[in-house]
């Protein structure tokens, strides 16, 4: 064992029994290279995270400049720095109204809890409403909106007045009333393995909102900025959120969260009492310039296309008898197994030949596949066929 593994386990909390353990030395565009320099095609991406891929020059080159002017002056909201009010220009280029305003944070869980705690003041009631197969983050408020038991039932008691609907279900909708503050949705539910929702059942959920008052909060941590093909997921459908939430690829391998609204929102938020939500590193300038040299990349390399052309690649290669569906959209895609459970076995077979990929959350049937939008065809194929080796050697 090297000692850098040996210290790993000693010092570094665990966050399970069997973590991966690859010791990893340096990563370049679609590969991770460890201390013997045996690369692996990154099929995961650092979970939806590297869009443009692993140390890409246009982000470093940001990177380097903004380390020559500062890095943290103050906290969040206080003082005028030029990568935040770049970032936030830039993001609502691809919102429609009424959203119009960003409050930069650090993850997505912070995402999470600032809407929870906007749209409560906002609206001044107490309740929410949330989707089965929904995952949001894990702090305590973020872990209140998942449906999951298993996962919530250790760390009882929550937040209390949540409802939890069945996905795509129209009819549930009805639970939405005057009550609700907020209801958060995934377009495409990550966790359960790349589900999408249906057109009629968004539909109607924007409508239920409107009816009631509730506001839409749509989160797009995992499924944002290119991730689906556009910028954000939820334009595929038409719909309009009162409320976006972002993090994961947003900071270009930095930690970044974002939630967008109106300006209206954000000005109830910030008065009776003042600083009703305060962050010492949301928007650091470091993690905003990374960002902005992410979205250059997205736009300049057209990444979102880059999704929707590989997706093609993707489902017309894995067709297999033990492969049930190829499900999801863009390049945030399930390999839904007919085996059940082999999930994390083939996923420890696959990291031995080179190619990295794991299981989702709430789905030990599906391989998740969500490479960097912009991973050269050859060295996808590549991938692909070995992921097709595994597959054959353990139906055998």
């Amino acid at each position: 064992m090297h000692r850098l593994e040996k210290l790993f386990l000693e010092h570094l909390a665990p966050t399970s029994p069997e973590p991966l353990g690859l010791t990893v030395s340096r990563a370049r565009g679609a590969y991770i290279f460890d201390l013997k320099n045996k690369r692996y095609i990154d099929l995961i991406a650092g979970i939806s995270v590297g869009v443009a891929g692993h140390s890409h020059p246009r982000i470093l080159r940001a990177l380097r400049k903004q380390m020559k002017r500062h890095l943290h002056v103050m906290v969040y909201g206080e003082f005028v720095q030029r990568p935040q009010v770049k970032l936030a220009e830039r993001l609502l280029r691809y919102t429609e109204a009424p959203i119009d305003c960003v409050y930069f944070v650090n993850s997505g869980a912070e995402a999470t809890e600032l809407a929870m705690k906007l749209a409560k003041k906002a609206t001044g009631r107490p309740h929410f409403v949330a989707f089965r197969g929904g995952y949001h983050g894990s702090t305590q408020g973020a872990l209140s909106l998942m449906a999951e038991e298993k996962w919530r039932f250790p760390f009882s008691p929550l937040l209390p007045g949540i409802a939890y609907l069945p996905f795509n279900e129209i009819e549930a909708l009805k639970t939405i009333d005057q009550s609700t503050a907020a209801v958060f949705v995934e377009v495409i539910q990550a966790e359960t393995g790349a589900s999408p929702a249906r057109p009629e059942f968004l539909k109607a959920l924007r409508d239920r909102c409107d009816a009631t008052g509730a506001l839409l909060v749509v989160d797009e941590i995992q499924t944002g900025l290119g991730r689906t093909g556009k910028f954000w997921s939820h334009s595929w459908y038409g719909l309009r959120p009162d409320i976006i939430l972002s993090a994961k690829a947003l900071g270009g391998g930095l930690p970044l969260g974002a939630v967008l609204a109106s300006r209206h929102l954000f000005k109830i938020l910030a008065n009776h009492p003042p600083l009703g939500h305060i962050t010492t590193f949301g928007g650091n300038p470091l993690s905003c310039a990374a960002a902005l040299g992410m979205l250059e990349v997205l736009e300049k390399e057209n990444l979102c296309a880059q999704a929707i052309e590989k997706e093609k690649i993707i489902r017309e290669t894995l067709v297999h008898p033990q492969v049930a569906e190829v499900r999801g959209r863009g390049l945030l895609l399930a390999l839904v197994l007919r085996q059940k459970g082999a999930a994390p076995r083939l996923a420890r077979q696959c990291l031995e030949a080179g190619v990295m990929t794991d299981w989702f959350l709430f789905s030990e049937d599906a391989l998740r596949i969500a490479p960097p939008l912009n991973i050269p065809e050859k060295v996808l194929q590549k991938a692909l066929n070995i992921l097709l080796k595994v597959i054959e050697k353990e139906a055998k």
